[in-house]
């Protein structure tokens, strides 16, 4: 993946109108995400520090799980990316 403006996407999801994830939700979020990284890790497949920055970031705004999958879909500009995010593709940056 490429590098992320963490605090660009930030702003971008602050902006954005869902319903963010409660705060036992929310730790429950982390709890997986941390199990996420440990099989990734088994799998060699190591995530670099600003992917880790963005999956966290992510969590700590009270995106769900579904929505993560789609922000960073319409991130990287992929076809099935729900255009009507308002999230700026990291290529137009």
């Amino acid at each position: 993946m490429s590098d992320f403006d963490i605090e660009a996407i930030r702003a971008q999801i602050r902006a954005m109108d869902f319903v963010r994830g409660s705060p036992a939700e929310v730790a429950m979020w982390h709890e997986d995400m941390a199990n996420s990284r440990a099989n990734l890790v088994i799998e060699n497949m190591i995530p670099t520090p600003n992917e880790d920055a963005f999956f966290e970031m992510m969590v700590d705004e009270g995106v769900s799980p579904p929505l993560v999958s789609q922000i960073l879909l319409r991130l990287l500009d992929h076809p099935d990316a729900d255009r009507s995010l308002p999230i700026t593709p990291i290529a137009a940056h």
